[in-house]
Order: structure tokens, then sequence, then C-alpha cells
């Protein structure tokens, strides 16, 4: 008898370590980078010790780089020691891609065939373990000339890895690259709604909670934001959405009483009730072209966008309820806690690191505000000429911001702006970068590169 009860605890004993070691995996800080920006897209890697410099040239601090056929502007994801990321290739042997400062509306043409594909590399070697063909085909909507038609970053929670290619559907892999379910919205026009036949293309990014897969789809016709079983693609809701095309990335926050799903957008910037879609609270009054991602700190959650008459910011209370737009010349009320009429950023989410909100315009400004009162801190430009569309990034006190030229800003977080470093991928850059145990991940023009001090 005592013979069996050593056995069974021994047993016992046994499966729990083993549940520890796998949920301490799972939790590691520093590790798993599953979507845009990161976990709720916060853009901050904990409990890591990243590079100040590096040089792509003569391959210093340089872990790996690794060709990526095609076009895309999705970020890399990392889960445990795998990388993933998407692309488009164009029937073009050198498709157009134009960066810079410039006002052309207008879309590229290119009605050849085009393959959207997944990528699956090794964290630490840079070798792709496999590719998955997603589509094949024309693509059914056109892209601006700093647009990809893969623009959407993949999302995984460790047992599956979801691409959203827009117009070209939304499809489910299993971590080793099987295809489980597919699903097709139908057209998914991203045009400028004040033009039409200026189609820009699609860059909401998918996110995974508890199993279900949620997608921001605001387009020309019928906009809603759904939510998806991740194991089926099955639809649990679909809630409509009165607005105009927006390219921003819905954010998850859960809170004490209540998840919450929150979206950037024109005329409806809200929240929504994460287990039903209902609506939440709304707000309307942004810039008319509204990319930012919403980040949470703390019991606020900051959302901005620019273009058009207005470029806000607004600090906004997680508990709001109802309508809490703002009234006349207003700049607060009693759910915004601050807000300012222009400033905001028309394609980067803010970055909140510590104290403090950093947000970076597309001409270089770097503005840092203290993030619980919306004092300027500082205002610094990076670079003379350069232009950005990449989101910061932050890690072991250090900021890193990626123009679109390839030049990485290195600034140091705080109150006092101090440029550490400028260092070149020598190829444009328009995605943002991830980061994983020390590495950064930099999505660039041709290639995925790895840089990290190991």
């Amino acid at each position: 008898m005592t013979m069996k009860l050593s056995k069974c605890f021994f047993t016992v004993f046994i499966l729990l370590n083993l549940i520890f070691s796998v949920h301490g995996q799972q939790e590691k800080k520093g590790v798993n980078w599953p979507s845009f920006r990161g976990q709720y897209a916060r853009g901050i890697a904990e409990d890591v010790s990243t590079p100040v410099s590096w040089d792509v040239g003569n391959t210093k601090n340089i872990k790996w780089k690794t060709p990526i056929p095609g076009l895309g502007h999705s970020s890399p994801i990392v889960w445990n020691n795998r990388v993933f990321v998407t692309t488009a290739i164009s029937g073009t042997k050198d498709p157009e891609l134009k960066v810079g400062l410039y006002g052309s509306i207008q879309p590229v043409e290119d009605e050849t065939v085009h393959q959207w594909k997944l990528f699956c590399l090794d964290k630490n070697s840079g070798k792709i373990l496999w590719e998955r063909l997603a589509h094949e085909g024309v693509p059914k909507v056109k892209r601006h000339p700093k647009s990809t038609h893969a623009n959407s970053t993949p999302a995984t929670d460790g047992k599956h890895v979801v691409a959203f290619f827009g117009s070209e559907g939304l499809y489910c892999y299993d971590m080793n690259g099987k295809l489980i379910w597919k699903t097709d919205f139908g057209i998914l026009n991203s045009a400028f709604f004040v033009a039409p036949t200026a189609q820009w293309g699609f860059a909401s990014s998918p996110v995974i909670h508890k199993d279900v897969v949620v997608v921001q789809c605001d387009v020309l016709g019928e906009s809603f934001l759904a939510a998806l079983d991740i194991k089926t693609g099955k639809e649990i809701w679909r809630t409509p959405r009165e607005d105009v095309p927006t390219w921003s990335t819905p954010t998850i926050h859960v809170g004490d009483k209540k998840t919450q799903i929150i979206v950037n957008g024109f005329k409806h910037i809200g929240g929504y009730d994460f287990k039903t879609g209902k609506e939440s609270w709304k707000i309307n009054g942004g810039g008319d072209i509204p990319v930012p991602t919403p980040v949470v700190s703390g019991d606020l959650v900051f959302i901005n966008s620019a273009h058009g008459r207005m470029s806000p910011i607004y600090a906004i209370k997680l508990s709001s309820e109802g309508d809490i737009s703002l009234q006349a010349e207003n700049t607060s009320n009693e759910h915004i806690v601050w807000s300012i009429r222009r400033g905001g950023a028309y394609m980067q989410t803010p970055l909140i690191y510590g104290e403090y909100l950093y947000n970076l315009r597309g001409n270089g400004s770097l503005n840092c505000y203290r993030a619980q009162t919306g004092e300027l801190i500082y205002r610094e430009k990076l670079g003379n000429m350069s232009s950005f569309s990449a989101s910061g990034v932050a890690a072991d006190g250090k900021l890193y911001f990626p123009s679109e030229q390839g030049d990485v800003f290195v600034v140091q977080a705080g109150p006092d702006f101090k440029l550490l470093s400028t260092n070149s991928m020598q190829d444009i850059c328009m995605a943002t970068p991830a980061i994983s145990e020390g590495a950064l991940f930099f999505r660039t023009h041709h290639y995925l590169v790895a840089v990290s001090e190991k």
C-alpha cells in the first residue's frame, strides 16, 4: 500500500512539474510576440537586454538575414523558436514601392497573378522551415504605391497561426503549416472614401484571445467587427459599424469586470463587449484616415489619428460607457482625461513606456508626453530627410524607431531626449519590428533580419 501511494505521489509530482513547466514556457516574459506590436499591441519586451548598435554591412550584431520574396508590410511575429511573416508576390519582376512624404492617392496598376504566402522561420538560424501558398490570382482590389497586398500582420496563440489577406481571405494554419480553415469575407475595399477609385489595400490585422479571432473590417460599403471560433472559423458574432475605411488593428483589454475590444475609427472610435460584440462606448471626431492601433496603459486607453482637419490624441477611461464624444471646444470630460486636437500620428501607433507616451509622426517629429496628464515633456526631430510609417517598440530602457529609408533610431527612454545611435538596415523598412529574447526582428523590403548581441 505504501509503495502504491509513493508511486501515485511521484506520478502526480511529475505531472504537476510538467504542467508548471509548460505554463512557465508560455508565460515567460520576453519570448513571445504573438501579433502586431506584440501582446495587446503594447510594443514592449520585458526582462530582455537588447543591442544599441549594429552594422548590416559587416554583420556586427546581425544574427541572420533571410531573403523574403514579394512585397509585404506585415510585421513578423514570434512564438517560442518560430518566426512567422506574410508576403504577396507579384507577377511583375520589380513591383512599384515608393516611400517618402508625398501626396499621390492613385493606386498601382498591377493586374498580374499574385501569390499570397505565409512563411515560418527558425528564430535562431533564420532558416525557412516551411512556406504555404494561401491564395493565387489577380488581386481583387488595388494598392497604394506605398502599400502592399500583405499589410496585415499574422497572429498566433501557439497552436494556430492566422494570416489575413483582406479580399483574398482569412487563413488559419497549425504550427506545422497545415491549413485548418479559411474564410472569404468578399471584397474588402479599403479605398479613400472621398475618392473611391483610390484603392489603397487592406491593412487591419487579426488578433487572438481565448480561442477567438477578432477582425476589424472598415471598408467602403458594409463595415463590421467580427469574432470567429479559432478552431473552426465559424462566426460567433458580427457587429455592423457605421464608418468609412480605416486601417487600424483592434486591441483586446482584459479588465477585472469585463473584456473589451477597442477600435480606432473616424466616425466611430469605440469599445465593444468581447463576448457579444455589443457596443460599450463610442466617440466620433478623429482623423479621417485612421491607422494607429489603440494602446492601453493603466486605466486609460490612448487613441490617435491624423488626416483632414483633425489629428487628435485621446486618453480615455476604460470604464467609459455610452457616447463620450467631446462637446464644442472641450478637450476633456468625465470619460476623456485629456486630449489634444492636433499632433496625433497618421500611421504610427503610440508607444507608452514607463510613465511616458511617445508619439512619432510621419515627418520624424517625436513628441513625449506624460501619459496620465498629457503634459508635453519634449519635442525632437529624428533624421533630417527621413519619413516614418512603422511604429516604435521598446525594451531595456531603449526606444526603436525605423524610418522608411531604413535608418533605425535608438532613443533613450525617459524625460530627457538622448539619441543613442542610428543604424542603417540598408533597405526600405516599412514594417514594425518584433522583439524576442533580446533579438530584434526587422522586416525590410527584401529581407527578414535578426539583430542581437548574442
